[in-house]
């Protein structure tokens, strides 16, 4: 059950209807219940979170203003750094850090006056697509007995879906926003590559990854990201017009909208209750005037193979610095035993299977006489996939509407022995990071699968720095969605 919106919460709080201790105890209660059956999180935080919430009474019976979050509770992916608690990546290897500072998004969260209760369970180092690969055990779905709540932000997904918190920060770096939001039944926004400052976002693959919201309306998900976009002089990748226009409210979607749909060849495979969604959100939007186009995206095949050479070598440079001596857990060494013997032992110790298999990948695939040969085709494919959004978006269309992930969640356990398989969830997601585009996964209904009813949602892509048009289009399919339910 998706709790009161955020912005509801914060009317309340600065017109002293509610207190933000009073709202941000319940939520750490109902954080409680949720981990016992779900293990969404890697930490509750109720002594910081509560501390917070009074300070912020005090400031508001003292006159102070409100902002435009104030008193609303919020969850953050365990790979978002925050001086409250740990952040670990759900990583053995990163067991017991604490971070000196707050990601530059978790900063402008609390001064715009949200609080803090938890950090949010993930795959590790954000490398899966289930929430299983994680230090502290995998997640379960928040509805459906048995299945994965999706990767890696499956945590803030199940938080947001199950009424603990209306809004949380996830990381996209291949749909890893909008996959667990598709699953769970929630909004997730994955911004313009460089919209939202990665100070702070313990990096995965540095070109691909990207902080954004999860939450429980179009209108939520636009509150958040108002807040937390804008440039960010601390990160070289932030966009120096990164809060343009997003100060605009929802309004009305684009006069003559078009909207490119990517044809039956290009969405093969699809599970019958994620056809009918793209059905559903197809009437939706002729219903509200849009004209649907058809487009083609001809380089959709090679994404994949793509992604997963750009994003494992990527994470092989990243993750070098977690050798046991300039960061993470050191393992015990004999008197005898060198240098090599200590990262060799650190890293075997602190990484988990997942995040070894995509390191070895993007080392071969960096190494010397196969660099170009892998590494360098895959930025070419990449330049090839870019040019296909940018062809549909020159055309004219507003948005793209596409699927976000194969079928609705599978059962725990059913992909972890076939990486392949498990990679292949991300088929409709990935093109959309390679581009740095933003792209909104939104709710669009359920579907029968195995003798129970799953969510499944729709994704809807925008051209770079489209979000407000994206959220506008979003809000009316929300709107006329469940007409066509």
């Amino acid at each position: 059950m998706i709790a009161a919106s955020a912005q509801s919460i914060a009317r309340r709080v600065a017109a002293r209807q509610d207190s933000a201790g009073a709202v941000v105890a319940a939520a750490i209660e109902r954080a409680r219940a949720v981990q016992s059956r779900t293990n969404a999180f890697t930490e509750i935080l109720p002594e910081h979170a509560l501390a917070r919430a009074h300070a912020l009474d005090a400031a508001l019976d003292a006159g102070a203003a409100p902002g435009p979050l104030c008193g609303v509770p919020v969850v953050i992916k365990d790979n978002i750094c925050t001086t409250a608690g740990h952040t670990t990546c759900a990583s053995r290897i990163l067991a017991g850090y604490r971070s000196p500072f707050d990601a530059t998004a978790v900063a402008r969260l609390a001064a715009a006056g949200a609080v803090v209760i938890a950090k949010a369970n993930m795959d590790e180092f954000g490398m899966g697509s289930s929430t299983e690969r994680s230090a502290y055990g995998p997640a379960s779905h928040p509805t459906a007995s048995g299945r994965v709540p999706g990767g890696s932000s499956g945590g803030s997904a199940i938080a947001v879906a199950s009424g603990v918190v209306p809004i949380a920060l996830g990381s996209d770096t291949g749909g890893s926003i909008r996959q667990p939001a598709a699953f769970c039944g929630v909004v997730g926004l994955k911004p313009t590559y460089g919209r939202v400052s990665r100070l702070g976002l313990v990096a995965y693959a540095s070109s691909l990854d990207q902080i954004g919201p999860i939450a429980g309306s179009v209108a939520d998900a636009a509150l958040a990201l108002r807040v937390i976009a804008g440039h960010d002089p601390a990160d070289a990748t932030s966009l120096p017009d990164a809060a343009a226009d997003m100060s605009q409210p929802l309004g009305r979607a684009p006069a003559s909208l078009r909207v490119g749909v990517v044809g039956p060849e290009a969405t093969e495979g699809l599970h019958p209750g994620v056809r009918a969604a793209l059905d559903r959100a197809a009437g939706a939007l002729r219903d509200a005037g849009a004209h649907l186009v058809p487009v083609q995206m001809p380089h959709a095949e090679h994404a994949i193979a793509a992604y997963y050479l750009i994003a494992t070598a990527e994470a092989s440079s990243n993750l070098a610095r977690f050798d046991g001596v300039r960061f993470g857990r050191r393992a015990a060494l004999g008197p005898l035993d060198g240098i090599d013997e200590l990262y060799t032992r650190s890293r075997s110790e602190g990484f988990g299977p997942e995040v070894t298999r995509r390191v070895l990948l993007g080392t071969f695939a960096l190494s010397s006489g196969y660099a170009d040969q892998y590494y360098g085709r895959a930025l070419r494919a990449r330049r090839l996939i870019k040019g296909d959004y940018d062809a549909a978006f020159a055309h004219g269309c507003h948005a793209l509407l596409t699927p976000v992930t194969p079928g609705p969640a599978f059962m725990i356990g059913e992909k972890t022995s076939d990486p392949l398989s498990m990679y292949l969830q991300d088929a409709f997601t990935v093109g959309v990071n390679l581009a740095g585009l933003p792209a909104l996964s939104l709710p669009m209904g359920t579907t029968p699968d195995r003798g129970q009813e799953l969510p499944v949602g729709v994704q809807l892509v925008g051209p770079p720095m489209g979000e407000p048009a994206l959220l506008a289009i979003a809000a009316l399919v929300e709107n006329a969605g469940t007409s066509h339910a």
